[in-house]
């Protein structure tokens, strides 16, 4: 009784997240479900800007990875499919997210269109960052304090010193290009 139990628990389908190659969410999302694999590839649509254009573009929400609902049987099926880099492992075993995890996750990817990732381990006081929207669109400054999910900074080359609290969301990384012409 207790193998037939075991066996149903190996047959049961749960949800798993996959690492890919750089670049490849759409791909091997794509890949899988041609597979016939059960996959969620959270996509959101930004603006890119090229020197001759602006388009609008789906990228993925989670940068690099994908979720799969398979069985353990399908492990090696989707492992081996071109762009799988790996599972991601939580205490040796890939990783297994619940159910209503993924469709509280489907329900905001419907309700908000602009869900963005944003890692608060990036950013840190001193840090330089350009802010990506708003009154001071492209300004660029440091950061003096991490508060939750806003940031106490100060904004160069207003001829005062102009200290603010904005949205981390609404920063970007100064890139060291920028930041060396920036100085006076």
């Amino acid at each position: 009784m207790e193998m037939a139990l075991n066996y149903k628990r190996k047959l049961k389908k749960n949800w798993l997240v996959i690492y890919v190659r750089p670049r490849w969410e759409k791909k091997v999302d794509r890949l899988l479900r041609e597979q016939g694999i059960d996959t969620f590839c959270p996509l959101r649509t930004t603006e890119n800007q090229w020197a001759d254009r602006k388009k609008m573009v789906s990228v993925p929400l989670f940068t690099g990875y994908v979720f799969v609902k398979i069985d353990d049987r399908e492990l090696t099926k989707v492992r081996y499919t071109l762009g799988v880099v790996n599972y991601i492992y939580f205490m040796g075993k890939p990783a297994v997210i619940r159910d209503s995890e993924i469709e509280q996750l489907k329900e905001l990817m419907k309700t908000y269109n602009n869900l963005e990732i944003i890692n608060l381990k990036d950013l840190s006081p001193g840090d330089r960052v350009r802010i990506k929207s708003g009154l001071f669109y492209n300004h660029e400054g440091k950061i003096i304090k991490v508060q939750g999910k806003t940031v106490l900074m100060s904004l160069d080359h207003i001829e005062c010193a102009l200290v603010t609290c904005i949205e981390i969301n609404h920063l970007i990384k100064a890139s060291p290009l920028n930041t060396a012409l920036c100085t006076r």
